[in-house]
């Protein structure tokens, strides 16, 4: 674990001034990918989630094929990815808002970079970095209950509030 907590400890600093302002829904989604034209926030990094979830690896999306749900601004490859995505959002949303789900286990908001990304029974759940993912890969189980059990206490606080930089 104390290995984890160093990880946990150089990555908020990272983390947390790679995202956007906390201006998004109180920090519910990871929108480090600055904004769209008409103000939503991007999300997953511009890449294409139906492409993560269906095996295809990081596939960048394109401004063209965007959706917002939530108001949250999601880009696709394709039309038809983001017709997919449309028809069910929920089965490709990444868990936790798109932040890394090793640090919500640990009680922080950390960026989750697609690059780093496990389908756990059909759930995408996104990991800050290599380090941060192959300390997740030694206890799967066990941080996804402890980011489950998190998770509704730090959904609709802000990315500062939660990682204990203040408002």
């Amino acid at each position: 674990m104390k290995t984890i907590n160093t990880l946990i400890a150089a990555a908020t600093f990272i983390g947390v001034f790679s995202a956007a302002p906390a201006a998004f829904a109180i920090d519910e989604y990871n929108v480090s990918k600055g904004t769209t034209v008409d103000g939503q926030g991007v999300a997953f990094r511009g890449n294409d989630l139906v492409a993560i979830v269906n095996g295809l690896g990081v596939v960048p999306g394109r401004a063209r094929h965007t959706h917002v749900n939530d108001g949250v601004a999601y880009y696709f490859a394709s039309e038809d990815a983001m017709k997919q995505f449309a028809a069910a959002p929920e089965k490709y949303m990444p868990q936790y808002g798109g932040y890394c789900a090793l640090g919500v286990a640990v009680g922080k908001k950390l960026d989750g970079s697609p690059r780093f990304a496990d389908i756990v029974d059909g759930k995408l759940f996104v990991f800050l970095n290599a380090d941060v993912f192959e300390a997740y890969k030694k206890d799967k189980a066990g941080i996804l209950a402890k980011a489950a059990k998190n998770w509704p206490d730090m959904h609709h606080v802000s990315v500062a509030e939660v990682n204990g930089l203040g408002s």
